[in-house]
């Protein structure tokens, strides 16, 4: 299940949005299903500036502590608090209530260069 409408990064974060305004990330559902069942979920405070490819964040699942990565430079604008005390709604609606944090990003165009759909289906297919 890899919706159309998103951005990708050979990462596995999704991204929606773009067009100047803040932009949500979470991570796809090929990256939940690989770590299994998630028990914690550490994100950055909003405000905090973060670059895109580097860690803005973990994930700690059963089988292990995985590193999450910016997808665009910019500003923590939100993040989900609700995964503080329910961490599992990333395996059970990774493209919805299982997102992670919103960004405004340093440049509006970053999100067009992300992966399509097609490009991430073939990454994840490889």
């Amino acid at each position: 299940m890899i919706p159309e409408d998103l951005r990708y990064t050979a990462e596995h974060e999704w991204v929606a949005g773009g067009g100047g305004a803040a932009v949500r990330i979470g991570i796809t559902h090929f990256a939940q299903d690989a770590l299994g069942d998630i028990v914690f979920v550490q994100l950055p405070d909003e405000g905090a500036v973060v670059a895109a490819g580097e860690s803005l964040g973990e994930i700690e699942s059963t089988k292990s502590v995985s590193e999450i990565y910016a997808p665009v430079s910019g500003t923590v604008a939100a993040r989900n608090a609700a995964l503080a005390d329910t961490p599992e709604l990333i395996n059970t609606d990774p493209y919805g209530a299982g997102w992670l944090v919103e960004i405004t990003p340093e440049d509006p165009g970053a999100v067009e260069g992300l992966l399509t759909a097609e490009a991430y289906r073939e990454l994840t297919e490889s």
